[in-house]
């Protein structure tokens, strides 16, 4: 998969600008992604599915981020999607994820409502944020149950056709991501066809399908934000071996301020991998040894994901404050990358927010771990 994603990046790197100004991933490139298999990572062998190490979907995710983040975005959002490939009846799994040219997305947040309606559910919602959503052949919403019982949530799984795209991503960064508000009308959902990635036990056993939903999702915003702060440090490099401020004779390389900016910005994003590998190789072992991975490693992978994305944006600054008034321009690819790694650390699962998460564990205190 590395070796096929690598041979991809100079086509990615050439369509970025044309990604940005179209604000969606141009087919060409979705059909490349396609061929490669990277959205067929997370869905099971049983279904002619990669199944991957979860190192295995950091380094894509980060190597496509590398060449444009929206492309590593849409990737991630659309490979990560084929986890619920294994929660599936297998007859519906294999219509849905058996044909290898299929894309799924959606949104995984609870913006919808299901009303019971023989069997199965009548669903309307809107739900914002549904990137990749023009490409895909699926997609999915959450949606809280309003029967007699109490509230509940649960995932809907609609044909394309059945759901509306409204252009609402005018936005600063991951522009090409085309990441749009999806809704949806009355639509009747089979109750098979509808899933809790918390509640349900997956039908697969491999060990990738005892990792947490939002786990998966978290370690993936991370290794996107990990490939653009790679990108960003590389185009400083590139840009410092040859320009000079105004009115002096040494480069950018050549200013000590700027040797330490970017050794600064390569010690973050190599201690964020680090730790990020040390997570999941705990949850790893767990998972292949009982099939379970336990809350201590829950907590180490979204520590791992949080700070991992922290520490690129981090160094993406650094990056981009070193390559003073040419990182301005917005045919700079520092610009870029700013707005890109500045609008990942804003996904909820990598936001501010998960370090109280993971804190009031650490601390003993009573905490409901679902939600890692």
């Amino acid at each position: 998969m590395i070796e096929a994603v690598q041979a991809l990046v100079p086509r990615i790197r050439a369509a970025a600008d044309e990604t940005e100004a179209g604000r969606r991933v141009p087919r060409p490139i979705v059909d490349a992604l396609i061929d490669a298999g990277v959205f067929r990572l997370c869905v099971p062998r049983a279904l002619g599915g990669l199944e991957a190490h979860p190192r295995e979907l950091v380094d894509t995710y980060a190597t496509i981020a590398a060449a444009d983040g929206s492309t590593g975005w849409c990737a991630m959002i659309g490979a990560n999607s084929g986890l619920v490939s294994a929660y599936l009846p297998e007859a519906l799994a294999r219509e849905i994820y058996g044909d290898p040219r299929g894309v799924t997305g959606g949104v995984f947040a609870p913006f919808g409502t299901a009303t019971p309606a023989g069997d199965g559910y009548r669903v309307s919602g809107r739900w914002p944020f549904a990137s990749g959503s023009e490409h895909c052949t699926w997609l999915m919403g959450g949606a809280v149950v309003r029967d007699d019982g109490p509230p509940r949530a649960r995932m809907m799984l609609f044909p394309a056709s059945e759901v509306r795209i409204v252009d609402t991503w005018t936005v600063s960064g991951l522009r090409g991501t085309g990441s749009h508000d999806m809704t949806v009308e009355d639509a009747l959902v089979p109750v098979e066809r509808s899933v809790s990635l918390m509640d349900d036990r997956p039908r697969e056993r491999g060990a990738l399908y005892a990792f947490p939903a939002f786990g998966l999702l978290a370690f993936g915003i991370a290794a996107v934000a990990l490939g653009i702060a790679r990108a960003a440090i590389d185009e400083l490099v590139r840009l410092a071996g040859g320009k000079r401020s105004q009115g002096s004779r040494r480069t950018l390389a050549e200013r000590g301020v700027v040797q330490a900016e970017v050794a600064q910005a390569e010690a973050l994003v190599r201690a964020g991998r680090a730790f990020l590998d040390d997570a999941i190789d705990r949850a790893w072992e767990r998972a292949a040894s009982d099939g379970t991975i336990g809350v201590e490693e829950r907590v180490g992978l979204r520590l791992a994901a949080t700070h991992a994305t922290t520490s690129a944006a981090r160094a993406v600054d650094l990056a981009y404050n070193a390559g003073g008034g040419t990182a301005v321009y917005a045919t700079s690819t520092l610009q870029r990358c700013f707005r890109d790694v500045h609008v990942a650390t804003q996904h909820a699962m990598v936001a501010s927010a998960t370090w109280e998460l993971a804190g009031r564990i650490l601390l003993g205190l009573d905490t409901d771990p679902s939600q890692l």
